[in-house]
This record gives structure tokens, sequence and C-alpha cells, in this order.
């Protein structure tokens, strides 16, 4: 199917990274990325762009272009994060785990009714995994934060 026949949402991360070919790999074995197409740059054979749908989001990514783009391993780290709605966080974690990405935060229930952990995968995005357990309020999750500051 020719990429102007795909859907394309209202938003859409962008991801930038070192050796898009294995992120592509990491992401389709981790989080069950199916790959819509990928770009080759003739000269490199580097990935100018790829456009992988996990879970029904579209999600874009490139290896890096320092002119252009950069990675977090060239920032020395991410100031975003990608948060991943899923069935059963802690299923999603270990696979993640296993396919290579380091677990930041175990999976816990949260203050904000979601059962959530964080993984840095192999390419230093992170992922918020998660799952909504409770409806919570915001002005109910506002007094359990004022709580759990308070307590630490």
């Amino acid at each position: 199917m020719a990429a102007d026949h795909f859907a394309y949402p209202p938003l859409a991360p962008s991801l930038t990274v070192h050796d898009a070919a294995a992120a592509i790999e990491f992401y389709r074995h981790a989080f069950a990325a199916v790959e819509r197409y990928r770009l080759l740059d003739p000269q490199t054979g580097k990935i100018g762009h790829a456009e992988l749908e996990i879970l029904g989001s579209l999600v874009m990514l490139a290896d890096e272009y320092p002119q252009f783009n950069q990675s977090p391993q060239t920032l020395g780290g991410t100031s975003m994060r990608l948060a991943l709605m899923v069935d059963d966080v802690d299923v999603w974690i270990a696979r993640a785990e296993r396919c290579g990405a380091t677990v930041v935060i175990p999976a816990a229930d949260m203050f904000y009714g979601f059962r959530a952990g964080r993984v840095r995968d192999p390419f230093g995005h992170e992922w918020m995994i998660q799952r909504e357990i409770e409806r919570v309020s915001p002005e109910e999750m506002q007094r359990r934060w004022n709580e759990m500051v308070q307590t630490s």
C-alpha cells in the first residue's frame, strides 16, 4: 500500500535513534509494532524515515543525522516519555526487558489509578507502560499526591 493511503493521526511521536533497523526489530518484538514502511538513504543505507504502528498508534522514527536530529544517546538522555496503554503491565514490561530494555521503575499500583512502570529502550527512549485500574477524579488525585509528597 502506498504511504498516501495510510491514516495519519493529529499527533504522532517521531523518534531519533542510533541504528533504526535494530530499533524497529526491538519495537516489533517488545511492543508488537508493525512496520508500515521505511525510506533508506541510498548513500549510507541509514533509515531516513520509518513508520510503525504500535497498538493502533503511529510512531515515526529515523536514524540520527546530527545536522537534523539527535538521539538520546547523543543528547545524554531524554526529556519526554511515551505512554503505552496495555492490558497487562507486568507482561509487557517483562517482555520489553527480555528484548533488551532496562526497567527504570518496576510495575506498581500508582496513586493516580494506574498500574504502571517505566522502561528505557536500548535506544534511550523511555516508555511508561500502564493500565487504568481505578477511576480517580482530579481532586482525589491531588489529595493523594499531596499525601504522598508530605510522607516522602
